[in-house]
């Protein structure tokens, strides 16, 4: 692989278009097959504890504990690097079903400039703005109202925790179509090895690509198969302290340290197939402002999907 830039220049301003979520889901699967040797279990379960806070207002899903197909809202923030510290907003989102049945797993990217209604806000806005105005709670309850689908959980993780999680596994390789600059590095065409801050820069990326937003995307889900593959091997599961270590600052989850548990003990060969898929709109400008607006016929194509995804 050529040489990549290391000059990285830190900018004050705040990252953005920050990397994809189901890493953390994905990760907790890892953790929960260390979790049962001796050695580690209490590691595990104190991290999950520390991780785990339910969402106030939101009734409580059984799907886990009952072995059901379950669906979870990933979330992506723009805090945790360059000294942000306040709420910020769901960069990027993704739903995923999680079905043990077919043994799949299915992955839907939804561009943060989707416009959504803001359910308890009673506005009609980008779909990153929820998680801005009510937290996880109006990011789920907008979401599930907009793909008319139940969420039975949440999984977000900031930009911090994400190149923590990449350089806690070793890096990750992924296969990059055409050469391009970002932030420092130079990323060559074909097979690329990738440490946290080149993740980070490389899944940024937008303007360079023919696809814009959508290319980026596809990137990101290049790298969260990729995490997922790595973690999953001998030596990802070695490396746990430094998984862990990732996640206890920088994610949050309403799954139980049980539920968990259950999914990497029941749910494990699920994660064998990762289907990935892109709510796709047109790009429309209202009252001054970029969205994405979704057709009626797309919406219903993946709410259709998802149904699928779910039944028994």
């Amino acid at each position: 692989m050529e040489t990549r830039g290391n000059s990285r220049k830190k900018k004050k301003s705040p990252l953005k278009k920050i990397l994809i979520v189901l890493a953390s889901l994905l990760l907790i699967l890892l953790l929960t097959i260390g979790g049962f040797a001796a050695k580690t279990y209490f590691d595990v379960k104190n991290t999950a504890n520390k991780i785990s806070k339910p969402v106030k207002g939101r009734e409580k899903s059984t799907n886990v504990e009952t072995g059901k197909p379950f669906s979870v809202l990933l979330l992506g923030l723009d805090t945790g690097d360059f000294g942000r510290d306040d709420v910020g907003r769901s960069d990027t989102m993704l739903v995923a079903t999680v079905n043990p049945k077919d043994k799949k797993t299915t992955l839907i990217s939804i561009p943060r400039d989707t416009r959504m209604e803001m359910v308890g806000q009673g506005t009609v806005e980008k779909a990153a703005h929820a998680y801005a105005y009510g937290q996880e709670k109006m990011a789920m309850d907008s979401v599930e109202k907009f793909l008319d689908i139940k969420l039975d959980h949440y999984v977000s993780i900031n930009m911090q925790g994400f190149k923590d999680l990449v350089d806690a596994v070793g890096g990750v390789e992924v296969t990059n179509k055409f050469e391009f600059k970002q932030e420092g590095f130079t990323f060559p065409a074909g097979k690329v090895t990738l440490n946290g801050e080149e993740a980070l820069a490389y899944t940024r990326m937008r303007y360079e690509d023919p696809n814009g937003d959508y290319g980026r995307q596809v990137r990101q889900q290049d790298v969260i198969s990729a995490i997922g593959e790595k973690a999953l091997t001998f030596s990802g599961v070695t490396k746990y302290k430094q998984i862990l270590n990732a996640m206890e600052s920088n994610m949050k989850t309403d799954l139980t340290p049980d539920e968990m548990f259950k999914i990497g003990k029941d749910y494990r060969s699920s994660f064998g197939k990762i289907d990935q898929e892109t709510l796709h709109g047109n790009g429309e400008m209202i009252d001054g402002l970029s969205y994405q607006v979704v057709p009626d016929e797309e919406l219903a194509r993946v709410q259709l999907l998802l149904d699928q995804q779910l039944g028994e």
